[in-house]
């Protein structure tokens, strides 16, 4: 009898925010290993928003969640058995092997599976501070934004997977951080914990006048550089502050994930403060992860960067996390142990 692999599947398009009722957990055969195929045992699943935009049918940057087929989704593991020399087990590998226990990837394929040294980092932070994460904090920092010394730079969403990367990369080129997070536990972590010189509560702040008030306070010399992940209000308080030739790298549109219009109230100021926007998907660029992994991984050993995670426990427990993450409910990187 063939050994059964826990999976799920999305089987229905949100309308509006997604539920718990699109996707469904179950249970298939594991086919027979072909050669050039490896076998992994998935151990952390990553969650991420950028799967709220491909559980959608419409255009995007990605190819849409094709429905009754295992969510895509980062994942480390372990081999559990080869058909390919380069590949033994009990190699830590990076893959993106979706929803699911197991995984059956083609080895020859460029890009299906990626060995990772989990002796000295602990194997889930390949799906964060050391993964595609981090290596989107750092394009956006150091390839758009580019901050120079005492220049101050704002973040969004600044306690998550990636805000909290940009930051401490900011810090680290001197330029003065401010975040912005949901939450006054959110805010002390920012501040105290990865060292931002100061962490606005959005949810303190009912309208854009209110938050652009804020933002005058803790950026009194005004906004050099904004990493955008949310959009809506936040963007239009940040734009109202913005310097001239100020720098937006724009990651994500969270406020927008479900459909919901996001209009600007003031796109005259892009040419008024004649400022660079520039949209990116790190996956586009490849050639530079070596570099940023290279930097991350030397602070990341050197204790010189933080990073906090949301474990859940076991693979039933992914869609309630990922509507969680959706709302903002998570804690730094969000993530599904599998075993």
């Amino acid at each position: 009898m063939k050994s059964l692999n826990p999976q799920i599947h999305l089987v229905s398009r949100p309308v509006g925010e997604p539920v718990v009722d699109n996707f469904k957990l179950l249970e298939l055969p594991l086919p027979d290993l072909q050669d050039g195929q490896v076998l992994v045992r998935n151990h952390f699943l990553s969650l991420d928003p950028y799967m709220r935009g491909r559980m959608n049918e419409g255009k995007s940057y990605a190819q849409p969640q094709p429905l009754n087929q295992v969510m895509l989704g980062g994942t480390v593991g372990v081999v559990a058995a080869s058909k390919y020399a380069a590949y033994a087990e009990g190699d830590t590998v990076l893959t993106m092997g979706g929803w699911q226990h197991f995984c059956v990837l083609d080895a020859n394929q460029r890009g299906s599976l990626q060995k990772v040294d989990a002796r000295q980092i602990p194997l889930s932070a390949f799906l964060g501070a050391l993964g595609m994460p981090g290596v989107t904090a750092w394009y956006g920092l150091v390839k758009i934004i580019a901050p120079k010394p005492e220049e101050t730079v704002v973040v969004s969403a600044a306690s998550g997977a990636v805000g909290s990367v940009v930051g401490q990369l900011a810090k680290a080129r001197g330029a003065r951080v401010v975040g912005l997070a949901g939450g006054a536990e959110k805010c002390r972590y920012v501040q105290e914990e990865l060292g931002f010189d100061a962490c606005i509560d959005y949810k303190q702040h009912a309208d854009v006048k209110s938050l652009s008030a804020a933002l005058k306070s803790a950026c009194p010399d005004g906004i050099d550089g904004y990493f955008e992940n949310v959009g809506g209000q936040i963007l239009d308080a940040v734009m109202s502050r913005a310097n001239p030739f100020s720098r937006v790298a724009m990651c994500g549109m969270i406020a927008g994930y479900n459909g919901e219009p996001i209009p600007m109230s003031a796109p005259q100021l892009i040419l008024i403060n004649r400022m660079k926007i520039e949209g990116f998907i790190v996956t586009e660029h490849l050639d530079v992860w070596p570099e940023a992994l290279k930097e991350l991984a030397a602070l990341l050993t050197a204790g010189r960067l933080k990073f906090r995670e949301s474990v859940s426990e076991g693979l039933a427990s992914a869609p309630e996390a990922f509507l969680g993450l959706l709302k903002g409910r998570n804690f730094g990187k969000q993530l599904v142990r599998l075993i």
